[in-house]
């Protein structure tokens, strides 16, 4: 067999595998909130309009934007009064991620720790990317709500794929990706990449979901510093949550903690510190 034809035959079994893993389609209010966010000068009305279709994902909305993490001086009453208080991009970045539960998990409630630690992943994201001035609020925050998207696809296609989860976050000697690949042919950043695309999501946060496991890339130059920055701070990320849960040893923090400062521009006592003002901001919200 040539290397061509080696080549095609592994694309035909990977492109037979994509189509076997559930993606789910753009939801069709996404599709118009962004229609209207990519127009000239969009409307906060016209949003609101398009949010108030859906009662659910309004009183959801509503809910998220007066919870103590924003901070917000006043309580928004209104979807549009709380575009007003936290801007069009955030307002759109708390709808998608409300949306993108609905579409995976139908409400039935099985992922509920699931979408915890990615709402508490976003807050951290958040938290990080202000204090250091690495990223808009809003791209962090969908960066934090669509890191590991591609679990709970890969769990729905592969019955063993807890088991790989279990493996992959005790193998000191491979990345977490590579263990995937090794037992699934596929691994949750490419699935979660190619969901953020088909969502037409921001590409700093699609390629961020793809390389968020690939600590390599913190040292490359040739990668846009903006993606960087956030696989960085997912690392930082990780690393608080994990103290917050009393869980005081991280491998991934081991395996991508030095490149992580380092691209950030962090010693270790600067660090901690951040780290110890994220721990304090757990405490506050919740």
């Amino acid at each position: 067999m040539t290397t061509a034809t080696a080549h095609a035959k592994e694309a035909t079994v990977e492109d037979a595998l994509l189509r076997s893993i559930r993606i789910p389609p753009r939801p069709s209010l996404l599709v118009d909130l962004q229609a209207e966010l990519a127009e000239d000068d969009p409307s906060p009305r016209r949003i609101a309009r398009i949010i108030g279709n859906d009662v659910g994902m309004s009183g959801a909305l509503l809910k998220l934007a007066n919870s103590p993490f924003f901070g917000a001086a006043r309580k928004a009453k209104s979807v549009e009064q709380a575009i007003n208080f936290l801007g069009l991009n955030q307002c759109a970045a708390l709808l998608t991620g409300l949306l993108a539960r609905q579409a995976i998990d139908g409400g039935g409630g099985d992922l509920n720790q699931f979408w915890d630690t990615s709402a508490r992943r976003a807050e951290s994201l958040v938290f990080i990317a202000r204090r250091l001035r690495i990223a808009p609020s809003d791209i962090a925050h969908t960066f934090g709500l669509f890191c590991d998207i591609g679990v709970p696809l890969l769990m729905d296609r592969f019955a063993d794929y807890g088991d790989t989860l279990a493996l992959a976050g005790s193998d000191m000697g491979r990345s977490f990706t590579e263990v995937e690949d090794a037992r699934h042919s596929t691994n949750h950043t490419a699935i979660g990449c190619l969901l953020a695309r088909n969502w037409g999501l921001s590409p700093d946060v699609s390629w961020a979901i793809l390389h968020h496991h690939d600590y390599a890339v913190l040292d490359d130059d040739a990668t846009d510093d903006a993606i960087r920055s956030l696989v960085a701070a997912s690392v930082l990320a990780e690393r608080g949550i994990a103290r917050y849960h009393g869980n005081r040893d991280s491998l991934e923090w081991e395996k991508g903690g030095e490149p992580a400062c380092r691209h950030l521009g962090l010693d270790a006592g600067e660090a901690e510190d951040l780290l110890e003002e994220l721990h304090d901001t757990f405490h506050i919200d919740h």
